[in-house]
């Protein structure tokens, strides 16, 4: 099929977010419904979608993930497919999945720097001074002479039949101790920060979900678009721990 004949648009599904109370999603089962639905987009019945979660706490490691990288006091892993190495999730991180059918003219890396590129444009119209660094996935605080830079937002993916699965991990609200007891996405000289952590305040879950939709939908599109710099052309004189 050519890629006209993929059906246009972009849907949003908030899975336990409309349920009262709120319901978090254990990871497992969410991870099997990515599959059906991978299935379906990948075939042409559906439009692309995006799932948006909170995890139960998790951690879950990709198939570059050391030995060494794990949690230090044993705690259960569970191995994924996705790119990248070990991360944490879990209640007051914003998780997406976007589940959508790539274009011919588009590679994993142009996608992966369009997803970057729709987190940026979302929390800088937050307020918040964020970007790329440079060899580093993911959306960053630089880094001062006191403090290394830090993710705010992890990404990890995989293609199958042209159509990506996994996502991205937004630390909003949560706690970053998650993460004290593992090397974050394999990278020991930095840190790892939250929403609320750096401006003080957040949004919840679900307002950052629809702020980011307009962002993503346009990302999506996979027309022409002009990226944000990086971190280093941002902040002159950040340095790495």
């Amino acid at each position: 099929m050519n890629d006209q004949q993929h059906p246009a648009g972009l849907e949003f599904q908030y899975l336990g977010f409309t349920e009262d109370p709120p319901r978090l999603s254990p990871y497992l089962p969410t991870w099997d419904y990515q599959r059906e639905v991978l299935a379906r987009v990948a075939s042409h019945e559906i439009c692309n979608q995006v799932l948006y979660v909170e995890h139960e706490p998790v951690y879950t490691a990709g198939r570059k993930t050391l030995p060494e990288e794990r949690p230090f006091d044993g705690t259960p892993v569970v191995d994924v497919d996705r790119g990248g190495k070990i991360t944490w999730h879990g209640p007051g991180q914003l998780v997406g999945y976007p589940i959508v059918w790539l274009p011919g003219r588009i590679g994993v890396v142009d996608y992966v720097r369009r997803l970057e590129e729709a987190i940026i444009r979302y929390l800088t119209s937050l307020g918040l001074t964020c970007g790329r660094v440079a060899e580093r996935t993911g959306v960053w605080v630089a880094g001062d002479a006191l403090r290394p830079e830090r993710k705010l937002c992890a990404i990890g993916i995989r293609v199958s039949r042209r159509t990506t699965i996994h996502g991205f991990a937004l630390n909003l609200i949560n706690s970053t101790g998650g993460f004290d007891n593992i090397i974050p996405c394999g990278i020991s000289d930095a840190g790892v920060a939250s929403v609320a952590s750096e401006l003080g305040h957040a949004p919840t879950l679900e307002e950052a979900g629809r702020g980011l939709e307009p962002y993503l939908t346009e990302m999506m599109a996979f027309e022409p678009y002009e990226s944000s710099p990086d971190l280093v052309e941002l902040v002159p004189g950040g340095v790495r721990a």
